[in-house]
């Protein structure tokens, strides 16, 4: 297949809306009108809870790495070595701008995370700690979600990764992440931000 091929497969594997379809089948309702309103494992867990959100969220991790295993070996003439992180930004691209729901999807964190675990792992185990400690610290996801997207391209930096273009694409998606959570940033400076789990129980 040509690279443009690739990269719309990946864009429509990425765009899969998987929370929504998991809401609107196993509830019968639209998670846009509910909660966070974002089509989200997060959002879906505080609707309908963790039996929905763990398959979902490990759905959204596949469309990431997904297309970064498949699809680059079937783009021909042999692709570069910068092919596979465009494949992965495609797919990203498409879980936040799905065109199935009208461009709206989720914030992009689980299907980036599915990227760069097909690409650099053992960076992003790194990443992921760092996830868990905030969320436990804090109880924000979003403050652990982007801190865990800026520790990414850092950890890349200090241990390496076999594909050069890692390093740029890893700063790439951490500032995209840091987009995509502007609202949430808005919410930690004002004090608004919902909290997770435990903490947010005990602050209602």
């Amino acid at each position: 297949m040509s690279l443009a091929l690739g990269l719309l497969a990946a864009y429509l594997i990425g765009a899969v809306p998987t929370s929504w379809i998991a809401a609107r089948l196993g509830a019968g309702i639209d998670l846009r009108q509910h909660g966070s309103r974002n089509l989200g494992a997060t959002n879906l867990y505080r609707v309908l809870g963790w039996r929905y959100a763990i398959p979902v969220g490990l759905f959204d991790i596949a469309k990431g790495s997904v297309p970064v295993l498949v699809l680059p070996p079937l783009v021909h003439p042999a692709p570069a070595s910068w092919v596979p992180l465009t494949i992965g930004a495609a797919a990203i691209l498409g879980h936040v701008f799905s065109v199935f729901v009208r461009f709206r999807g989720g914030k992009g964190v689980a299907t980036a995370a599915g990227v760069v675990l097909a690409l650099a792992p053992i960076p992003l185990l790194v990443s992921a700690a760092v996830w868990v400690a905030v969320l436990k610290a804090w109880g924000f996801v979003s403050l652990a979600s982007m801190t865990a997207a800026v520790t990414f391209p850092l950890a890349v930096w200090i241990i390496g990764a076999g594909n050069r273009y890692v390093l740029p694409m890893g700063a790439a998606i951490a500032a995209f992440i840091l987009f995509t959570h502007r609202a949430n940033l808005r919410r930690l400076r004002a004090g608004t931000e919902n909290r997770f789990g435990p903490r947010a129980r005990g602050a209602a």
